[in-house]
């Protein structure tokens, strides 16, 4: 047993020493985890953020300055007054994503109930902020009109009143949920990246021949493969989540990070095992790639991180529950949003080391018979 721990170990430097020298793969740990998990996070579509907006104010009444004053960051930029000929060349230059148009005697036909009408233009090629503005741009106009008029005419007060508490993410900072997401997905792509072009390069480099002439075994091989990679993924996203979502980003961490990351080693054992499957499956590097796009876009469209999985048909929740990225998003959004602790995950972990422990055994049968294969 300590002969075999021995050789786990070296060759577990040996892939780390490799990794060293392979200057594609440096930069890709380090993008993924820095400007990526930055940018992914602060550039999220989900919300409405600094949309440019103009104002045509025919009227220049109480009213139409009240709803003119709505309009303000982070929302909408602050709304730029113009003439009406301006609307279509600010709009085709792209300059503005909203322009609302209000008419003369505006107000006058509010407060005298008659038929009233705003304009509003929206540049339908930024689609996610003309979706989701023009129904912001709607609600604002209609409540500051409500409560203009409930001034001069009054209103009945409603029995009910909805106060709204957002749990977790108090500001609906967009930013919070993206880099904590991206940090739990990025941990997923690496892993299979690095286990399975780690393979690669043996055989691309000659130097599993060398290891099949050595007293180490496949499970050795592999074991070595799985800790080395993956504790250059550990680092990599302990160090992003300090730096990058901490300190840039500054965003609030609940629950334990040991725990976290516990899970996530239990979850690296199963992304790792099919990375180094999957590199038995190809040739070259460039199938290989191919195979992970065909395999990362499912485990992280349906595995929760980006939809519900409540919103998804039940055969596809059934299905992904054997998917260790299910249980990894569940068991960090926990950890991470919610602070929960050791008795609300335990079912993510023991689920997550079953399925390491089933990936594991599948490739080692497909690795074995790849080496004898070759010898």
């Amino acid at each position: 047993m300590r002969r075999k721990l021995s050789n786990i170990y070296r060759l577990g430097v040996k892939e780390l020493w490799s990794l060293w020298r392979d200057p594609i793969m440096l930069i890709l740990i380090v993008f993924t985890f820095t400007f990526a998990i930055y940018g992914s996070a602060s550039s999220m579509p989900e919300t409405l953020h600094n949309a440019p907006i103009a104002i045509v104010d025919e009227d220049n009444s109480p009213l139409s300055q009240r709803i003119v004053s709505a309009f303000y960051p982070p929302q909408f930029m602050a709304p730029v007054m113009i003439a009406p000929a301006k609307i279509d060349p600010g709009m085709d230059a792209g300059i503005y994503t909203f322009a609302l148009h209000i008419p003369s005697g505006f107000q006058r036909d509010v407060l005298a109930g008659r038929h009233a009408e705003v304009q509003l233009n929206t540049d339908a090629t930024r689609m996610t902020q003309a979706f989701s503005g023009s129904g912001y741009i709607q609600q604002i106009v209609l409540g500051e009109v409500d409560a203009f008029v409930n001034r001069y005419r009054g209103s009945s007060t409603l029995p009910v009143d909805l106060e709204v508490r957002a749990r977790f993410n108090p500001t609906l900072d967009k930013s919070w949920f993206g880099s904590l997401s991206q940090i739990i997905n990025q941990i997923t792509m690496l892993s299979i990246i690095l286990t399975g072009a780690a393979l690669i390069r043996e055989r691309e480099h000659g130097t599993i021949e060398h290891l099949l002439v050595m007293p180490v075994t496949p499970a050795e091989i592999m074991l070595s493969k799985i800790w080395a990679m993956g504790l250059v993924v550990l680092v990599s996203s302990f160090l992003s989540l300090k730096i990058v979502v901490q300190g840039l980003l500054h965003v609030p961490v609940a629950g334990s990070l040991p725990l976290f990351f516990f899970g996530a080693a239990l979850v690296l054992f199963a992304t790792t095992s099919l990375g180094i499957f999957m590199a038995t499956l190809s040739r070259n590097m460039p199938q290989f790639g191919m195979l992970v796009v065909l395999v990362l876009l499912p485990l992280q469209m349906l595995s929760g991180g980006n939809t519900p999985r409540e919103s998804m048909p039940k055969f596809v929740q059934d299905v992904m529950l054997a998917a260790p990225t299910t249980h990894f998003v569940e068991l960090g959004n926990a950890i991470l949003f919610r602070g929960a602790g050791m008795s609300v995950v335990w079912p993510n972990l023991l689920a997550a080391a079953a399925i390491g422990a089933v990936f594991f055994a599948i490739a080692l049968a497909r690795f074995r018979k790849t080496i004898s294969a070759m010898a």
